[in-house]
């Protein structure tokens, strides 16, 4: 039996009728892993599990809330939707309205996206232009744009796309057989994502489908982290160019998700992000985009602080934690490249390759 979309899956949760034409990459039903090493080198009192969202069709979460966007602007006669983006939304906006066989225009920040994300936005087709300034103002430009014109926004403020997203904590909580996880660790760029995860969770307890809620915890870059300022960052800047976004759309939404929970939204350095980055994939062997190593990087931040301390597990025993992993490494190539050890060149000789890993002792000058 082949996977199921996430609007088919859930649709009794979602805005759909019998009449609903689906358009669907079968997005959904990633996989949940649990991380035996990282919880081990990281705290032995949590249990960590990763939801691996870099397994959709085009490599990230925005699939889940792109085909309920895509599958609204169909049904409510639209021929055209358009996007900001740092990457990963321009990629799935194109993949789902191709799908759709419907026009998409992607706005983007020239010499700021991911060429793994921008590759993917031009194969499907889109119209992909680059503006001289940044996201926020990529935004701005979609939202007047669409004001006017017969033409959709599908960025996280179309409210289907948030439907759409929640659809992972209604996976993750079915996984876990009626739970939820202790905590919910995230990067956050948009905040979109940190927003749908509270809602799926809220509506699924409320469905007598979960038995707790998590408590949320959102990370963002130190260079682009407004939320955490408590103001706008004109300029934002981060090695994770998924969250460079210095005013977030889903803003208020995603501190109500923290206050609700009872959680934390704070940030991380670059740097903290390069190490878990490269933690995440040499100690579970997953090659995550830089983006979502945020949730790792602020989950060892809040161990270093004690933040787990005085919690307890609603099933007792070890804290459960669910980092969300938001796209696949090979949505930003040149970044691994930058942060890994360079390969080294030699002769092509048995000799020569036992001493460079250390199964041959190098003859000594002279003897």
């Amino acid at each position: 039996m082949s996977k199921q979309g996430v609007i088919e899956r859930y649709r009794r949760h979602l805005p759909v009728t019998d009449r609903t034409r689906v358009i669907t990459l079968n997005e959904g039903s990633t996989p949940l892993i649990h991380a035996h090493n990282l919880s081990e080198a990281i705290h032995s009192r949590l249990e960590i599990w990763l939801k691996y969202e870099g397994l959709n069709p085009t490599g990230s979460f925005k699939d889940r809330g792109m085909t309920m966007a895509i599958t609204k602007a169909v049904e409510d006669g639209f021929e055209g939707v358009m996007c900001a983006s740092t990457g990963n939304t321009s990629a799935s906006a194109a993949a789902y309205a191709a799908r759709a066989r419907i026009k998409c225009i992607v706005i983007i920040p020239e010499g700021k996206i991911a060429l793994g994300k921008l590759s993917q936005a031009m194969i499907h087709g889109a119209r992909v232009i680059q503006i001289r300034g940044n996201f926020d103002d990529a935004l701005t430009l979609v939202r007047s744009i669409t004001a006017k014109h017969p033409i959709q926004l599908v960025n996280s403020l179309n409210p289907y796309r948030i439907e759409g997203q929640k659809t992972a904590a209604f996976e993750i909580v079915d996984d876990f057989d009626g739970y939820a996880p202790d905590f919910h660790v995230l990067p956050v760029g948009n905040a979109g994502n940190i927003t749908a995860y509270w809602k799926g969770y809220k509506e699924y307890k409320t469905a007598g489908k979960a038995k707790n809620l998590p408590q949320m915890l959102g990370f963002q870059a130190a260079g682009a982290a407004p939320i955490v300022l408590g103001h706008p960052v004109p300029n934002p800047k981060t090695f994770a160019t998924a969250i460079r976004i210095g005013n977030p759309a889903s803003w208020k939404t995603a501190v109500a998700a923290r206050d609700e929970s009872g959680g934390v939204i704070g940030m991380v350095t670059d740097q903290e992000i390069k190490q878990a980055y490269k933690m995440i994939a040499s100690v579970e062997g997953i090659f995550a985009e830089p983006a979502s190593c945020a949730s790792i990087a602020g989950l060892i931040k809040l161990v270093k602080n004690g933040y787990f301390e005085k919690a307890k597990a609603v099933q007792g025993g070890r804290l459960r934690v669910v980092c969300v992993l938001t796209g696949h490494g090979l949505k930003d190539p040149d970044r691994a490249i930058k942060v890994a050890e360079e390969p080294v060149t030699i002769q092509a000789e048995e000799e020569a390759v036992l001493e460079e890993i250390g199964l041959l002792e190098p003859v000594a000058a002279g003897a």
